[in-house]
């Protein structure tokens, strides 16, 4: 294994039986290479707060991660923030995802709410010392009229008690390098890690890079344009994705944060390329991948 490089796996609720047990093979598979956190997405207005929650108790009590929740303040309350928080330090959570979230057409914020990520992280570290990831946008938040207002948004979150910075996904090292050259000059310390995207579905992720503001680079369309065979795009896209990591690791960097779409494969492929493999952890474990006993039985 590259003991030089840390890593953790993004995973998203599913939406039914069949994606629910796809889900828990890709965590089992995963789970082998000992990633540093996991992470649970959250839906848009806490529409996946349940499943998001169960997952993330499941996680914490049947397998050796370190499962981290999204969570949102769009939408909830203050009290309702600090109940949900409870509930997560009380199965052991002590580190959270603060994100303001995706603001619905007419939306309007509630008074007794949090209306931004910053808010959310001061409030947050009111109620315990949590390790605290917040998003960061290397080619801007789309809503951000300059990237200077965005940055300043940025060291809001971090003068909060924000403690790691993980980018929305980029295919272009530059913009990273960019990024992470502007957070120095306005003296925004603090960890970053770019969150890298395997393509999975290329038209998908078209939609997904317009909705967050990253640009796709002109070549990806020539390459994965009219593939009628599907067996073609996990090829191209991991050589993509290690290509990319590779070059951040040249430049440096030695973190990575996975979106996984909830897919085994593709990201097992990356990381053993990667140097990513078994960790002799599971060794003195029995199997990081195996569930724990239920602690109840």
């Amino acid at each position: 294994m590259n003991n030089h490089l840390k890593f953790s796996f993004e995973f998203f609720p599913p939406k039914n039986r069949s994606m629910s047990i796809s889900l828990w093979k890709t965590i089992d598979k995963l789970s082998k290479l000992n990633p540093h956190f996991v992470s649970v997405t959250y839906g848009a207005g806490g529409t996946t707060r349940d499943r998001t929650h169960q997952i993330i108790k499941k996680i914490s009590n049947q397998t050796n991660l370190n499962p981290v929740p999204h969570l949102t303040c769009i939408g909830s309350s203050k009290k309702e923030i600090e109940k949900i928080v409870r509930r997560y330090l009380k199965i052991g959570v002590k580190h959270i995802v603060a994100l303001r979230g995706d603001l619905p057409q007419g939306y309007i914020h509630p008074k007794d709410g949090y209306d931004y990520a910053w808010q959310l992280v001061q409030g947050l570290k009111q109620i315990y010392d949590f390790e605290i990831s917040v998003a960061g946008y290397p080619e801007k938040h789309p809503e951000a009229k300059t990237m200077d207002d965005d940055l300043d948004n940025i060291k809001r979150k971090v003068d909060s008690g924000a403690t790691r910075i993980i980018t929305q996904f980029f295919f272009d090292n530059n913009k990273f390098y960019e990024y992470k050259n502007l957070l120095e000059q306005k003296q925004i310390k603090v960890n970053m890690v770019p969150g890298i995207l395997p393509i999975v579905n290329f038209s998908q992720t078209v939609k997904f890079a317009k909705a967050c503001g990253a640009s796709i680079p002109k070549h990806f369309y020539s390459l994965f344009d009219n593939s009628n065979d599907n067996s073609i795009t996990p090829i191209i896209s991991s050589h993509i994705a290690i290509k990319q990591c590779q070059e951040l690791q040249q430049y440096g960097i030695n973190q990575f944060h996975f979106y996984t779409l909830n897919r085994a494969e593709l990201m097992l492929a990356i990381c053993h390329i990667l140097g990513i493999k078994e960790s002799s952890f599971q060794d003195k474990y029995g199997g990081i991948n195996r569930f724990k006993e239920n602690k109840h039985n």
